[in-house]
């Protein structure tokens, strides 16, 4: 997949889960806060899977994982900083 594979993918899964988030509309979260969650996600499951060896570059795995740890830290980011 490659560095710009992961800067795709984590910003379309950052708009994405914003876009598609419930509690977007109550939330204090910018499109911004959550296109940066998404890349932050997406690079971070890419490195620590390197270093365990979890997936080596361009493996299948490696696309699901980066794309379900992008999704959860963009939930997560959106969750948290709504109103409530």
């Amino acid at each position: 997949m490659g560095w710009p594979g992961i800067v795709v993918l984590g910003s379309a899964i950052g708009l994405a889960g914003w876009w598609l988030h419930p509690l977007r509309r109550s939330s204090r979260t910018r499109w911004w806060v959550a296109l940066l969650t998404g890349l932050l996600g997406a690079a971070i499951a890419r490195m620590a899977g390197n270093v365990t060896g979890l997936f080596h570059d361009g493996d299948l795995l490696e696309w699901p994982v980066c794309t379900g740890i992008a999704l959860i830290a963009v939930a997560v980011t959106v969750g948290l900083l709504s109103r409530r």
